[in-house]
């Protein structure tokens, strides 16, 4: 039985989502010390060059070989510029069950591009990888993330009673611990015919509810989306 994703990137009509590369970490730095990713994500802050230098090279490499799940930057087509990432996390390989975490770069947001991303990255699970369950986990006031579960067809399962720690800003600028309820949604590969068109006019803002951050080859077409395996005989 497989335990391990394979070394994808998924394609789009905008998006590529691939494996972090050298080039990705100043742009990663800059979006992690965003507000938002801070509010809803327990990343180091401040977060710096050398906290995504160990992400790029070490952490999200291991997230895959390891057989825990998968991690890509999610960069636009045609600018090839960082514009967030998405996780998939806590796999459960007998039980096809995996979840997903995603962010939105602040210079992103109102795309639609978290959509997107979880969308494609859905439907490449269900499709190739035959899974059969992906889960959510929200913050209770993380309105931007719950949408974006919405529109790609998840079912709400229910609520974590302060399961999570967020982030809150004070008025001086510090930021301090604040204990939050999760949202729990489920996405089955039959829900997936509810979910809006990927390339339609979305709006979000684009984080994830919550998560720790820490070449093309041959290709198959899957509707909407276009996975690539990447050649990995020369790599190390």
């Amino acid at each position: 039985m497989t335990t391990t994703f394979p070394d994808v990137s998924i394609s789009t009509e905008r998006l590529v989502l691939r494996p972090y590369d050298e080039t990705d970490i100043p742009a990663h730095t800059e979006m992690m010390n965003d507000e938002l990713v801070v509010a809803w994500t327990s990343a180091p802050h401040p977060y710096t060059a050398a906290h995504a230098a160990r992400w790029v090279h070490r952490t999200a490499p291991a997230e895959r070989t390891g057989g825990r799940g998968l991690a890509l930057a999610v960069t636009e087509f045609l600018t090839q510029r960082l514009v967030g990432a998405v996780r998939l996390r806590h796999t459960d390989w007998r039980a096809r069950s995996t979840e997903i975490a995603y962010i939105t770069a602040p210079w992103a947001r109102g795309e639609g591009y978290a959509t997107e991303s979880v969308l494609a990255v859905a439907r490449w699970l269900f499709g190739t990888q035959r899974f059969e369950r992906l889960e959510l986990r929200t913050a209770a006031s993380n309105t931007a993330s719950q949408q974006v579960a919405q529109k790609i067809g998840c079912v709400s399962e229910g609520v974590l009673r302060n399961a999570w720690i967020a982030r809150t800003q004070t008025e001086d600028g510090t930021w301090t611990d604040t204990r939050t309820d999760l949202i729990v949604w489920s996405l089955l590969p039959e829900d997936l015919e509810g979910a809006e068109d990927p390339d339609g006019p979305y709006a979000d803002a684009g984080q994830a509810a919550y998560g720790r951050y820490g070449r093309p080859g041959r290709h198959t077409e899957y509707g909407s989306y276009t996975a690539f395996r990447r050649h990995t005989g020369n790599r190390p």
